[in-house]
C-alpha cells in the first residue's frame, strides 16, 4: 500500500539529486544571469496559473517549471552586480543549512522541543552581542527581518518604560528613517501625532539638538517621550546617526534608545565598522539582519536587547492568559529559554543554525575581508564618477553606498530626472547590473549598494560606464524635445 504524500528512498534520491544540482548551477552561473527579470501578469498567469491539481504531477516536471518559468524571471539579489536597495549575497553553506533545517522540519519555538537548536540560537545571538559591544549577558532573538525586528523593539520599549498602550507616548526617528518603522506605530495603535520625524542634518544624520529641543518640549507638554529609532547605516545613503550623541539624549530623559542597524550594525565585525558605529554598544536594542551584510539567506533578522528579561516582560502572555496545552513546557520555564517568551511567533523555524554554519565553517576573517570589500567598491564607484566628469556626487560611499547624479550642463533638474528613470529602466531591461534610484532632497538620484564579496572593481567599472551610456543617450533626447518610449 503507498502511503500518502511519501516517495521512496530512489525517489527522494533523484529529486534531492536534480535540486542540488540547481542549486550549485546557480551559485557556478550566478554571475552570467540577467540581475533583474519582470514578466507581465498576463505571461505570469500563462506559464503558472493552474487549476486545483487532482491529478499527481511528477515532481521532475514541477522543477523543470521552476527552472524554466521561476527562478530566471525575478531579481537576483545574490547577483555579483545587483546593486540595488540592500542586495543579498548569500553562501552556498547557508542554503545548504536552510536545506537541512526544513528537512528536518526543526521546531524552535521552546527549549522542551528544541534544545540543542535553541542553545545554538542562544550562541549566535551572543556573538552578536559581543560584536556589538553590548555586556555580557545580553541576547535577543531571530525573526523574519528588519521589520519585524523594529516592530518587536517598539513593543519592548513600550512595555518596559510604559507598561501599556498610552496615548502621550511619543516615538523619535530622522527622516531618514526606514519605512518599517513607520508601519510598525500604526500596526501598535501609535498615532501620527505620537510621532516625531526630526530632521537630518547636511550628512543626512538625525540632528541631536533638534532631537533635544523635541523631547523638552515634548515633556513640558505633559507627553512621555518612549523611544528614540537611531540609525546605524540608512538603507538610502548608509548614513549613520551620532550614536553617542542620541545616547547621552536618552540618559538624559530616560528614553529607550533602539538603534536600526538592520543594513550596517553588522560592520561591527570590522575596525572600521567598529569605529563607524561608536555608540552602538550604548543602546538598548538593536536591529541587524544577517541576510544582508552576513551574506545569509532570506529570511534571517535579529533583535539584540540588552537585558533579555525585557523581551520577556514583553511577549510572555503571563498566567492569566496561559496556553492550556504548553503547560508542560511551563514546568521548564524557570531554567530554560523559551522563544516564544521573547517575541510574536509561537511556531518558528531554527532560523540561528545557518548563521551558525557558516561563521564557523568559514571564520571570522573571511567574513571581515568580505564586508570590507563592500565598503572598497562603493569607493572605488565614487572615485569612477567623479573622474567621469558628467556626475555628481549627492552623498561620498559611506558603509558600502554610494549616491549620485547626471550633472551635464544645459538640462534643466525636471530634464535630468525624466532621463535618469529611463536610464534606470534600461539597466533593468539590459540585466549586466542593477543600479536603481532613490529620492534624496525631492529629487530622484542614482545609488549603489556594493556589498557582494564576489563583486570586483571591474564590475563596478563596467556597469558604471554602461550606465553612463544610457543616461547620456536619454540626456541627448531630453535635449531634443523626444524620447525613445517605452522599454517594457
Amino acid at each position: 500500500m503507498t502511503t500518502p504524500l511519501e516517495l521512496t528512498r530512489a525517489e527522494m534520491r533523484a529529486l534531492g539529486d536534480r535540486a542540488l544540482e540547481m542549486v550549485i548551477h546557480h551559485f557556478a552561473t550566478r554571475r552570467e544571469l540577467h540581475t533583474a527579470t519582470t514578466i507581465t501578469q498576463v505571461d505570469a498567469v500563462a506559464r503558472l496559473h493552474t487549476e486545483l491539481p487532482e491529478t499527481p504531477t511528477s515532481p521532475e516536471q514541477l522543477l523543470d517549471i521552476l527552472a524554466r518559468d521561476v527562478f530566471p524571471n525575478s531579481f537576483h539579489a545574490d547577483h555579483p552586480r545587483f546593486y540595488a536597495f540592500v542586495p543579498s549575497p548569500t553562501n552556498f553553506v547557508s542554503a545548504v543549512a536552510d536545506f537541512l533545517i526544513s528537512g528536518h522540519n526543526l521546531f524552535a519555538g521552546h527549549w522542551l522541543a528544541s534544545s540543542a537548536a535553541s542553545q545554538i540560537e542562544l550562541t549566535v545571538l551572543e556573538w552578536l552581542c559581543t560584536l556589538c559591544g553590548f555586556p555580557a549577558g545580553s541576547s535577543g532573538i531571530f525573526v523574519s527581518g528588519g521589520s519585524m525586528a523594529n516592530l518587536s523593539a517598539i513593543v519592548t520599549a513600550r512595555e518596559v518604560k510604559m507598561g501599556a498602550h498610552d496615548a502621550r507616548a511619543v516615538i523619535y526617528c530622522s527622516d531618514q528613517t526606514h519605512s518599517s518603522l513607520f508601519k510598525a506605530l500604526r500596526v501598535l495603535g501609535f498615532s501620527r501625532e505620537q510621532r516625531r520625524v526630526i530632521p537630518t542634518d547636511s550628512e543626512l544624520r538625525l540632528d541631536v539638538p533638534a532631537l533635544r529641543l523635541a523631547i523638552e518640549a515634548d515633556i513640558a507638554a505633559g507627553l512621555r517621550p518612549l523611544c528614540v529609532v537611531a540609525n546605524a547605516g540608512t538603507t538610502n545613503t548608509g548614513a549613520i546617526d551620532p550614536l553617542s550623541d542620541i545616547a547621552d539624549v536618552c540618559a538624559a530623559h530616560d528614553v529607550w534608545m533602539h538603534v536600526d542597524g538592520a543594513y550596517g550594525a553588522a560592520a561591527t565585525l570590522t575596525p572600521r565598522g567598529r569605529e563607524l558605529l561608536a555608540g552602538i554598544e550604548r543602546a538598548d536594542s538593536i536591529t541587524l539582519d544577517p541576510h544582508k551584510w552576513l551574506f545569509q539567506s532570506y529570511e534571517l533578522g535579529c533583535l539584540l536587547v540588552r537585558d533579555p528579561r525585557h523581551l520577556v516582560h514583553a511577549f510572555h502572555v503571563g498566567d492569566d492568559n496561559h496556553a492550556d496545552y504548553l503547560a508542560d513546557v511551563a514546568r521548564h520555564v524557570q531554567e530554560n529559554v523559551n522563544f516564544y517568551d521573547r517575541g510574536i511567533q509561537l511556531t518558528r523555524s531554527a532560523k540561528a543554525i545557518k548563521l551558525w554554519l557558516s561563521m564557523r565553517a568559514f571564520g571570522l576573517p573571511a567574513f571581515r575581508s568580505a564586508i570590507e570589500s563592500g565598503f572598497a567598491q562603493a569607493e572605488h564607484a565614487e572615485t569612477w564618477l567623479r573622474a567621469s566628469g558628467v556626475w555628481q556626487i549627492v552623498t561620498p560611499a559611506q558603509m558600502g553606498i554610494v549616491t549620485f547624479r547626471y550633472a551635464e550642463a544645459g538640462l534643466s533638474a525636471g530634464q535630468v530626472d525624466a532621463a535618469t528613470a529611463r536610464a534606470v529602466d534600461r539597466m533593468r531591461l539590459d540585466g549586466h547590473a542593477l543600479i536603481m534610484s532613490t529620492m534624496l532632497g525631492d529629487r530622484p538620484a542614482l545609488r549603489m549598494c556594493t556589498i557582494h564579496p564576489s563583486g570586483t572593481l571591474g564590475d563596478v567599472e563596467s556597469s558604471l560606464a554602461r550606465l553612463e551610456q544610457f543616461q547620456t543617450e536619454e540626456a541627448a533626447l531630453e535635449r531634443a524635445g523626444g524620447t525613445l518610449g517605452t522599454r517594457d
